[in-house]
């Protein structure tokens, strides 16, 4: 089993990568194979709404978002991490987010359907649990079970050595690794058993004025 951690950060290995490692290694321990996916720090356009998506199974614009979209499917679980910028999540993980699950949706590829995920949020100090309720939102949308720790997904500092420093936050990151690794040995069991994941229907799309 294999759970793939994106680093939503413009640093590579800064406070957003610490805390990811920290999970990484959690789950390593329990015998799960982890890759951390950085994002990069190019400019990341959002969605334009253009829905070339549905016919092209990808997003018009190739760039790291198509990326991650071609390996996706390879995973069994995500977690994806973000630091806080002006009160939300950084404005590439946004645009990212954006587009690959707009772009999976309307391509039905279902690379995340039923999949566990999380959020984890890095921040100096204040903005992380408006940001940690903005990714969630991304995942309760997708049926992606939300693996949860003992307290929310947060670590605070300005650099990495800060990061390690915050005592609880570094063991939420560890605790949220074990939960996750119970979570996918569970569904692999079950799955083993022959228990099969629930029926899909057809998306009906309504609108408030028809």
């Amino acid at each position: 089993m294999k759970v793939l951690l994106v680093n939503g950060s413009p640093h590579k290995q800064g406070c957003t990568y610490t805390a990811l490692n920290e999970v990484a290694k959690s789950l390593n321990e329990n015998d799960i194979d982890t890759k951390i996916f950085w994002i990069g720090n190019k400019p990341i356009g959002g969605c334009i709404a253009c829905k070339s998506c549905v016919t092209k199974g990808k997003c018009i614009f190739n760039d790291i978002v198509n990326e991650f979209l071609d390996i996706a499917i390879n995973y069994d679980g995500f977690i994806f991490g973000t630091p806080v910028h002006w009160g939300a999540m950084a404005g590439n993980m946004a645009s990212f987010m954006d587009r690959v699950f707009y772009a999976d949706f309307c391509s039905n590829k279902q690379s995340f359907l039923l999949k566990p995920t999380a959020g984890v949020i890095s921040a100096r100090r204040a903005g992380t649990t408006a940001t940690f309720d903005q990714i969630n939102k991304y995942f309760a949308l997708m049926q992606m079970p939300i693996i949860s720790s003992r307290y929310w997904n947060i670590v605070h500092g300005t650099n990495a050595q800060e990061v390690q420093m915050d005592i609880e936050g570094m063991q939420v990151m560890r605790i949220l690794g074990r939960n996750m690794a119970y979570f996918l040995k569970c569904k692999k069991l079950a799955t083993e058993m022959g228990l099969k994941l629930p029926q899909q229907e057809k998306v009906n799309f309504t609108n408030f004025i028809r």
